[in-house]
């Protein structure tokens, strides 16, 4: 096993298991907030992923009780790094397949980590939400887009309008999660499916994702631009530092009305 520890808390664990590497990230007493040592370490992991012809799927998962809680509340924006921009994986154009093993809150940036990956394996108490409006902020780590396309698009909505969590159970009937554990088994779970596609034809699997992940950012060129034109537009506005502010100080939030 190898390790990543920031000055500032943020730690992340790499280990490599019948050719695949597993990261998972480790600041358990911030519920595995996402800060900018942790983009930096995963960033470095999923170059190792790439580049590394001994490691043939990518699993990410999180310190238990919870998969990650997003963004560090305290931070500015979300943390970027390398070419995977957000979380250091959130913009990557992959060579190889990563899964999410989730257990607990998917939150927020979590959320769009787990949106990011290939596959999903959830442990049957896991939840997911993009709770960003209730903090005066916005999914725009791709979640505005990505939800949609991975779920129905009337439940996608509900999600970044309400902030309401996804139960796994629920994001398994809708195909979001493509295997359902029981709870604490998720990354087992995940490690099985690795080892699965691990055993087929490494190049055709690699060509595989290549194409679909060139096609994706194919796609996602042109919204994009207009993910970062609302972050653009939420950093300057009030809203942001109440819903945060309210949120430490443990209160309801007082928000301004929009000018007509």
């Amino acid at each position: 096993m190898s390790q990543s520890k920031g000055a500032n808390g943020g730690s992340v664990t790499t280990d490599q298991v019948d050719g695949v590497l597993v990261v998972t990230l480790r600041r358990g007493t911030k519920r595995n907030a996402l800060n900018q040592e942790m983009a930096d370490a995963i960033d470095v992991a999923m170059q190792r992923l790439d580049e590394d012809p001994t490691l043939r799927v990518g699993v990410i998962t999180g310190e238990p009780p919870v998969f990650s809680a997003g963004t560090e509340l305290s931070l500015p924006t979300s943390p970027r790094a390398g070419d995977g921009e957000e979380y250091g994986v959130i913009r990557r154009v992959r060579r190889k397949p990563l899964i999410a093993a989730v257990e607990g809150a998917a939150y927020g940036g979590g959320f769009e980590v787990v949106l990011a990956c290939d596959l999903v394996v959830a442990g049957d108490d896991a939840r997911f939400a993009l709770p960003e409006v209730t903090r005066g902020v916005a999914a725009v780590c791709g979640g505005f887009f990505r939800s949609g396309s991975k779920l129905p698009r009337n439940v996608a909505m509900h999600m970044l309008l309400t902030g309401a969590p996804l139960s796994a159970r629920r994001a398994h009937e809708l195909g979001l999660v493509n295997v359902l554990a029981a709870a604490g088994e998720a990354l087992a779970g995940a490690l099985t499916l690795a080892r699965t596609i691990a055993a087929n034809s490494p190049l055709a699997v690699q060509y595989t994702i290549e194409a679909i992940a060139a096609g994706d950012a194919a796609t996602e060129a042109a919204l994009w631009p207009l993910s970062d034109s609302a972050s653009d537009k939420i950093q300057a506005a009030p809203d942001r530092v109440e819903g945060i502010e309210a949120f430490f100080e443990k209160r309801p939030p007082v928000w301004l009305h929009p000018k007509d």
